[in-house]
């Protein structure tokens, strides 16, 4: 019995936080701004003065010592030659960013006089990503679907660096040896540079970045 009553008259230190911690709630920025420097022996506070010392940077893909230099080109664009226009225009786009990116063309960088399978062979061996175009012409064409699996082929798992991009193809006509990648659908050009640009960047950084912990 003396224990329940020592228990009925012990006072409630909660209500007195409670109502401190919802008047911080309702307070204006600038008063929770300042009860946040006060607070500053929190945990949550010291891992947000710890995040915003030392962020996270992206690897330089352009470094010297980068990986990227491993191979000869950062993307291989696979396309018809009834699409020649848009790839031109696409890799003036990759070419023209503040990286650089190396394209592979075949129609540009092919070496006269080598044969059709050397050359897309060894574009592939010699290129970081390949970009798929996926329109009515590549599905007709032996050539780009020829190029489609030896890209699958040397990395079968793909890991970011086989990039399909549809356009004016139906969903259901997706090749199948490339359903367990995601696509980009070409509805927006400009759009679909970008995302194109930002899938390449991406690889790369990861390349970079993976390079640097084998080293440590």
């Amino acid at each position: 019995a003396g224990w329940f009553r020592r228990l009925l008259h012990k006072p409630k230190p909660s209500s007195a936080e409670s109502l401190k911690s919802s008047h911080s709630a309702s307070s204006s920025p600038s008063s929770s701004s300042s009860s946040a420097k006060s607070s500053s022996s929190s945990g949550t506070s010291l891992a947000t003065s710890s995040i915003s010392l030392s962020p996270v940077s992206a690897p330089d893909i352009s470094a010297s010592d980068s990986p990227r230099w491993d191979k000869s080109y950062d993307v291989c664009i696979c396309h018809s030659e009834g699409d020649l226009e848009l790839v031109e225009e696409l890799v003036s786009y990759l070419e023209g960013q503040p990286e650089s990116f190396r394209c592979f063309l075949q129609l540009r960088d092919a070496v006269a006089g080598s044969a059709v399978v050397t050359e897309l062979c060894d574009a592939v061996q010699n290129s970081h990503c390949w970009v798929m175009l996926i329109t009515p012409g590549f599905l007709q064409d032996p050539w780009c679907r020829y190029q489609m699996h030896q890209a699958l082929a040397e990395a079968p798992m793909a890991n970011g660096r086989t990039i399909p991009v549809l356009k004016d193809v139906d969903r259901k006509d997706y090749p199948r040896e490339l359903r367990n990648i995601y696509y980009i659908y070409m509805a927006l050009k400009e759009k679909s540079f970008r995302q194109i640009r930002d899938t390449v960047m991406r690889y790369l950084q990861e390349l970079c970045r993976n390079s640097t912990k084998r080293m440590e």
